[in-house]
């Protein structure tokens, strides 16, 4: 009797050991139906590469409509959650607010064969657009969103009043510099995921190991879908859109760029893709926010440049005000 209570301890101790070190995280849905997102959801019913999917967005129109409009784009690890404190500050201040998750991202489509370009998802977002029956917006793009929110801009210029890029992605051609992985490679990786994983990558590359425990939401939503059966998906478009950024570059055409444009960048960000392939010496020439910044300002005509010093990746989660700021005074320019 004492043995098998004994053993009953042992497995309950190592299940709370799980727990702990899993941080409890919740099995996600593939399109996050058991998440909430801080404003409601739409869905706008798209046709690409025969398939037919849905593209989520969330559509926040104030009660103090300045006729003035936002489109906020995330970044390769989030979806449209983590732009609520942003949303907030934007319609307070009279603007509508339209943020999309884009296929393959957070409570959109996860096709199982999908060809991914930043032409064609800026198309699906000048869909999006049409289908709102708006015109003109500016078009703020974090992370990858800055890569995507820049081909929006040189494909819809009309469409386009002001762009503003927060700590993108893209501002360096790794292709110079890191050897391709095939997607197959990227897929093994993605598929080997895990919290911890996920949390030493953004705890080095976005935060410069400056951990605070209100970033874990962010850990939790991608390491919360690893648990799902469904994860192979999930993990397979992961890989098809890391293939995407690697060898789709935008740094390249900067300088056709015709919206006014204000980048706003985090100095100590060194998010670099590829870090791990190269040597130690290549490996210091990467990701170095604090001289991409101010080579981009000069590459893009029109463009200002707010460096926010001893901040990483994400200025809008990890010092709201000096981003919101300069944000809300360039679009009342």
């Amino acid at each position: 009797m004492k043995k098998n209570v004994f053993v009953l301890l042992m497995i309950l101790c190592s299940f709370s050991f799980v727990k702990a070190q899993d941080n409890q995280l919740q099995w996600l849905d593939i399109e996050l139906a058991n998440y909430e997102y801080p404003y409601d959801v739409s869905f706008l019913n798209l046709n690409n590469q025969h398939q037919e999917l849905k593209m989520a967005y969330m559509d926040i129109k104030p009660d103090n409509y300045n006729g003035k409009n936002v489109m906020l784009f995330h970044g390769k690890n989030f979806n449209g959650a983590y732009w609520k404190t942003t949303i907030e500050a934007l319609t307070k201040e009279g603007f509508r607010v339209i943020v999309p998750d884009q296929i393959g991202f957070g409570k959109s489509s996860k096709p199982t064969d999908f060809q991914y370009s930043f032409q064609l998802l800026a198309q699906n977002t000048k869909a999006l657009l049409d289908s709102l029956n708006i015109s003109k917006t500016a078009v703020l793009g974090h992370s990858m969103g800055g890569m995507l929110a820049t081909r929006f801009a040189l494909m819809y210029p009309e469409t386009t009043e002001k762009l503003i890029l927060e700590n993108p992605i893209g501002l360096e051609d790794w292709k110079v510099k890191v050897p391709y992985q095939p997607i197959e490679k990227q897929y093994e990786n993605e598929l080997k995921k895990s919290y911890e994983g996920i949390k030493k990558y953004q705890l080095e590359s976005y935060y410069d190991n400056q951990w605070k425990p209100e970033y874990d939401q962010w850990v939790n939503l991608l390491a919360g879908w690893t648990l799902n059966s469904d994860y192979k998906t999930i993990a397979w478009n992961a890989a098809l859109t890391a293939d995407m950024i690697f060898t789709q570059p935008v740094v390249y055409e900067f300088g056709n760029i015709s919206a006014p444009t204000l980048l706003i960048i985090g100095t100590r960000d060194r998010t670099a893709i590829g870090k791990d392939l190269v040597s130690e010496d290549i490996r210091k020439t990467m990701g170095l926010y604090n001289e991409l910044g101010k080579k981009t300002q000069k590459a893009i005509p029109n463009a200002q440049l707010v460096e926010i010093e001893n901040i990483g990746h994400l200025p809008h989660i990890e010092k709201f005000e000096s981003f919101i700021n300069p944000l809300i005074k360039f679009l009342k320019q």
